[in-house]
């Protein structure tokens, strides 16, 4: 171990974060014991307590703790679970946005946010692939339906996923949703509160189950149901056929959106769960499906957020383009993503 030492940022080092030095002069130093010793005041700069993320310039004076003198010596890490390289492509390929602190993906339709019965590919396993020189991956802050494609956040650190996280729970984020529905819900510009009740599946271990939607009157006198919100602008529409809708969930209930819009009569395309054979279209598919080349998956896709900077603290907005299957639909119908306002809603803020 070595003792205590007390180094000068060099005039070639130029302004960087802390955590960042540290790793250049001690690359055996893990992350996470760095602001470990930042948190206890073992690392200060100019006689100062610092963060690991706090900025140093040349010139300043850093007060380096006694160290292990090579990785032999440091705690043992647990091994790290391998990302086919495919997956992990797939993964950075998916990256819109990232800084020092937040990771955002535009999520694949089909791959679940996390794992369940069975589930053994999921977002949460496969951000091992996104540390980019960090020690640990980045943490889920909130969820997205398997079939749901769109922004999904990752937080960095421990602290960054606790604020976040708090953030999308006391509801200071905004999600803008884009999907495509059947038929042309009116009002173009409304608001959907039914409530919405957990209804038991059929399976042994309650596959199936799904949401049924509340009566705004009845929500009181149903037991287990929760009020829901959920704003929508129909953009654009194919005669009486099909529309594009942007949606902004109030509150955040499961499936709140399939089982607004199929409440109101206009279920979104490919929704199999929540479209039902009741739901059927012109005579042309079974529930919520157009036929044709349109394709049968659920056209649902979450298509901005916008939060407060965890440590910044400017506003930041995050948006994702279609999936493949939704661009085809897109395509089909002469639309393109530029025709949609940015904030569809702003007339009713």
């Amino acid at each position: 171990m070595s003792g205590v030492q007390t180094l000068t940022v060099g005039a070639d080092e130029g302004e960087q974060r802390l955590d960042r030095w540290f790793r250049r002069h001690f690359p055996h130093v893990p992350q996470g014991r760095i602001e470990k010793m930042c948190r206890k005041g073992e690392i200060r700069v100019d006689g100062g307590r610092v963060k690991a993320a706090s900025r140093i310039a040349p010139g300043m004076q850093v007060r380096v703790p006694p160290l292990p003198d090579s990785e032999d010596e440091a705690p043992a890490r647990p091994q790290r679970p391998a990302v086919p390289d495919k997956d992990a492509a797939m993964m950075m390929d998916a990256v819109i946005y990232r800084d020092d602190h937040i990771i955002a993906i535009n999520k694949p339709p089909g791959l679940p946010t996390q794992g369940g019965s069975g589930q053994t590919r999921h977002v949460d396993g496969l951000s091992e692939a996104l540390r980019f020189g960090y020690d640990d991956k980045p943490r889920l802050v909130h969820r997205l339906d398997k079939d749901t494609s769109g922004v999904l956040l990752l937080a960095r650190t421990r602290a960054v996923a606790q604020d976040l996280t708090a953030a999308i729970r006391h509801r200071q984020t905004r999600k803008i949703y884009w999907a495509l529905v059947a038929g042309v819900p009116t009002p173009y510009l409304g608001e959907i509160k039914y409530g919405l009740v957990k209804a038991g599946g059929h399976g042994k271990g309650g596959e199936g189950e799904k949401m049924r939607a509340i009566h705004p009157r009845e929500i009181d006198s149903t037991p287990g149901a929760k009020r829901a919100d959920t704003l929508y602008a129909t953009l654009y529409r194919v005669a009486g056929r099909a529309s594009w809708v942007a949606m902004e969930p109030i509150t955040g209930r499961t499936h709140q959106l399939r089982a607004h819009m199929a409440a109101i009569g206009h279920p979104i395309i490919g929704d199999g769960k929540y479209g039902g054979s009741g739901q059927e279209n012109m005579g042309d598919g079974w529930g919520a499906q157009l036929g044709g080349i349109i394709s049968k998956k659920l056209h649902l896709h979450a298509r901005s957020m916008t939060f407060e900077h965890s440590v910044t603290r400017k506003t930041v907005t995050v948006t994702a383009p279609l999936p493949e299957h939704m661009a085809q639909s897109w395509e089909t119908f002469g639309w393109s993503e530029d025709l949609a306002a940015d904030d569809p809603f702003e007339e009713l803020m």
